[in-house]
């Protein structure tokens, strides 16, 4: 035990010295150079992405006893806590959000403004502004709000998140704790991210394809930007796992983008669905051992009786490849797939049926998220 005062006073003499080791010798002026040069693309970042991000001041009226609406082990970043509240006591909380159109449009999450009376908007350089909601998607959690400006508005630069790979460096911009335009960063963790949430608002959230990111984020980060050391934004963040975990996610930007497209045309998107339960095939080891012709796919665990899959020759423990020939090897690839067709319209089915292939034709259907249209039992599988 006598040694470790020792120890420590050789540390104290050597920790003084390693600036002067790593900043003064010219034998580590390139390692500098690079840390310099990594240390301005991160302000670089901060500055150029921060006039796209806003502040949202969200007031609503309390329901009656609200319970919350996060599940056990996660977080959806509420601008407020949604707990015991007496009716007509108002809760008031801080949101972020991109604009992304230089007319006033602006993308945020459904869970922060879908219950607003008033949703104030605040920017970088002071100005404040009342904003309306043009539409709000629960199955995707991503919404779009509306402002009045004179003259063009700053825009965030949108990248390609089916591009971002795992390790990237991972910016967040938003307003924790009420602390506006904090600055944080980390990594992308994963990709791809689904049953995070099982189920939400009542029904099942059918849009799950997380990116997942180490960055500090926390409740006020809700609807700002996930960026890349570009300055392009690749996700909107929307919920941590846990207080101070590290685990944290964000709506991947194609995602996003495509649906707010769809709300400031048409003020909702109309969402397809087959009414089918589904699981990965490389989820289920059993099937896997049983088909070994088949590489990948999407196991129909069941087929919900009211779903627009029940009047199809779709059946259970079929094995689905491909979309209008697009292969397809996740739930959610088949759920992307689906999603963007117009209901009514005929989707074309690779099928896998006892060792044999096949094609079938499945009306999708609009989804709507409500209890009924879900079988009674709650499975391990997702919906589609």
């Amino acid at each position: 035990m006598k040694a470790a005062p020792a120890l420590l006073l050789a540390l104290a003499s050597v920790v003084p010295n390693v600036p002067n080791a790593l900043f003064s010798a010219e034998t580590n002026r390139p390692h500098f150079d690079l840390v310099r040069q990594l240390n301005e693309a991160f302000v670089q970042v901060a500055e150029s992405v921060s006039p796209a991000v806003v502040v949202l001041t969200v007031t609503e009226k309390a329901p009656v006893f609200a319970e919350p609406t996060n599940l056990p082990g996660t977080n959806r970043l509420a601008p407020h806590p949604r707990f015991h509240h007496f009716e007509d006591e108002p809760l008031e909380g801080k949101g972020s959000g991109i604009i992304i159109r230089k007319d006033g449009y602006i993308l945020t999450n459904g869970h922060v403004v879908e219950d607003a009376e008033k949703i104030q908007v605040r920017l970088l350089d002071g100005r404040t502004f009342t904003a309306t909601v043009r539409g709000v998607d629960t199955q995707s959690d991503v919404a779009v709000i509306k402002i009045e400006a004179d003259g063009d508005l700053p825009v965030a630069r949108l990248g390609d998140s089916s591009k971002v790979r795992v390790g990237e460096f991972a910016i967040a911009i938003g307003a924790p704790f009420s602390l506006d335009y904090t600055v944080t960063y980390g990594h992308i963790s994963a990709k791809s991210r689904g049953n995070v949430v099982p189920f939400f608002l009542g029904g099942q959230m059918m849009d799950q394809d997380f990116l997942q990111t180490d960055a500090n984020i926390h409740p006020g980060n809700s609807g700002g930007p996930l960026v890349n050391i570009e300055g392009e934004v690749v996700g909107v963040n929307n919920m941590i796992q846990g207080m101070r975990t590290g685990i944290g996610f964000a709506i991947p930007i194609n995602l996003a983008k495509d649906i707010a497209e769809r709300l400031i045309t048409h003020g909702k998107f109309v969402r397809s669905w087959l009414g089918i339960e589904i699981r990965a095939l490389s989820d289920d080891p059993e099937v896997r051992e049983r088909v070994k012709t088949i590489k990948s796919g999407v196991i129909v665990q069941s087929i919900l009786p009211h779903g627009p899959a029940a009047n199809s020759n779709l059946r259970a423990s079929d094995i689905i490849t491909a979309v209008d020939g697009k292969p397809v090897s996740t739930a959610q690839q088949l759920r992307n797939e689906i999603r963007g067709k117009l209901p009514g319209q005929p989707v074309t089915l690779d099928v896998f049926r006892s060792s044999k292939a096949m094609i079938i034709k499945v009306n999708p259907g609009e989804y709507t998220p409500t209890p009924a249209a879900f079988a009674p039992e709650v499975r391990p599988a997702t919906t589609n």
